[in-house]
Order: structure tokens, then sequence, then C-alpha cells
């Protein structure tokens, strides 16, 4: 058996792992087969910062009435001393505020506001892809392309709609209407498959024909219904509601005869 002394393989790239991995066989006279690990998942496009005109440390950003009325109630939910806690949900409320993407100024302003380094908000920033760290459009299409949602035909719905908006994936429309990006579960595998959009609303039980009626309503300004698109209510099945039908009530005990039974002296 060959050790590797406890090599962190997450962070070597398939062809560093290897040559890592040959280079320690090669003196038993093996080959070794070539190794396979996943893309971490992380936020869109590159982790490092680039300044751009549009986004840099200088570019303006202040919290607006809206979100300052806000800020309040989401610090309420953490003690003082940890109030570091509210980094994710000060990064998505700015994120709303500035068009549903995050400037580094932002990020900025979120840590100045926690009293922590700048690094702790951008490894925050740059690990989860809800934070979008470039301009998106105005609807950001989140198309799952995970287990559930792909046997489904998440791959078809994602052609029908990379057709009608002539855009691969992770690319914005000319206009700047719509981003197009394929994410993670996003939980509704009951029913795939499924898109969020602007990391808000689900649009489920999906075939390329309704999502690109959903994406050309959402276009032509038209109002659309949020959840499944196949007439479904919830996640019920096609047998509709087969349990639960009533109320439960809830089971309580009568406290005062038990409190009166205690009370009876015991017999000897």
């Amino acid at each position: 058996m060959v050790e590797l002394n406890s090599l962190h393989f997450s962070v070597l790239s398939d062809g560093m792992l290897n040559r890592v991995v040959s280079r320690r066989l090669a003196p038993l006279g093996r080959v070794a087969r070539s190794l396979h690990t996943s893309r971490p998942v992380r936020s869109a496009g590159i982790v490092q910062h680039r300044n751009t005109d549009y986004n840099n440390a200088e570019t303006p950003f202040e919290w607006n009435e809206d979100s300052k009325s806000k800020i309040p109630f989401i610090m309420s939910k953490y003690p003082e001393a940890y109030k570091q806690s509210a980094v994710m949900p000060l990064l998505q409320l700015a994120q709303e505020q500035n068009d549903n993407w995050l400037p580094l100024s932002a990020m900025n302003k979120v840590a100045e506001m926690l009293d922590i380094p700048a690094m702790r908000v951008y490894e925050v920033a740059t690990f989860y892809s809800q934070y979008n760290r470039e301009p998106v459009g105005k609807f950001h299409i989140q198309l799952c392309g995970t287990t559930p949602c792909m046997v489904c035909g998440s791959e078809k719905v994602s052609e029908a709609i990379q057709k009608l908006l002539n855009i691969k994936q992770g690319e914005t429309t000319k206009d700047g209407m719509f981003t197009l990006t394929e994410v993670e579960c996003l939980g509704a595998c009951a029913n795939a498959p499924m898109i969020q959009i602007n990391n808000k609303e689900f649009y489920e039980n999906l075939t390329p024909e309704t999502a690109v009626k959903l994406v050309d309503d959402l276009r032509n300004g038209r109002a659309v219904q949020v959840g499944p698109q196949n007439g479904q209510k919830n996640c019920e099945g096609i047998q509709g509601k087969t349990s639960l039908k009533t109320n439960p009530k809830p089971v309580c005990r009568d406290l005062d005869a038990l409190k009166a039974e205690l009370s009876k002296p015991k017999q000897q």
C-alpha cells in the first residue's frame, strides 16, 4: 500500500493529483490510473478580484433607506459578541439593493459594519454561489443541474432557454434582461426540473415548452405563476392529497388531573 502522507486532495487539480500519485507509484514499477476529482462549487467566476471601471474599491456604495430599515432586524438575531454571523444576510441585502450583484465596495461596507477584516467577507462572497460578484441580468435564471433535475429533463430545459435567448450558460443577453447560470441542488427535487430566479422564486415541474413560455412572459412583462408550471398543487402527486387530510389535534396532557393524582397519599 502506498501512503500519500495525508495530502489535501481537495486543493489539488486533477493534473496535480495524477502527477503526485504517479511519482509515488513509479519506484514500484506501477502505473497510476487517471484520477478524477469534482470541481469545487463556488460563486460564479474566478475567486480572485480583478479591478474594473465598474467594480473596484472606489465604486460608490451606500445603504439606501430601505436597506437601513432592514439592518436592525437582521442584527437583532445575533448576540453583539457574534455579530459577524450576520455577514451572509447583510451580503444578500447589499446584493438585492445593487441590482442583484455585489461590488467590492459593498463587501467592504459589510466588513466595516461588522468590524471584521474585509478578507473574512471576501471568503464568504467567493464561496457561495448565491452571491454574484459580476453584474447579471434583470432576471437571473438559476437552473438546477443536479441529478434529480437532470434525470427529469433539466438539460433539455437548458437547451430550450439557451436557444430562445441566444446565450450559453453563464452569459447575459445583450439587452441585459437575462443571465443563465447552472447551479447545484436548490432543494425542490420532488418537483424537478426547476429553476430559481433572482435567488427567490421557484418555478417547478418544467418542460422545454413551459420554460420557454415562462421566460417569454417575463421578457414581455406578463404575470407569471410561481411554483409548479403543470397545474400541480405544491408537491402533491398525481393522486392528489392522500394523507393529513384533517388538522391533527395537539396531544396535551391534563396537567390538573396529573397534579391531583400526584398529590394523593401513597398507599402503604
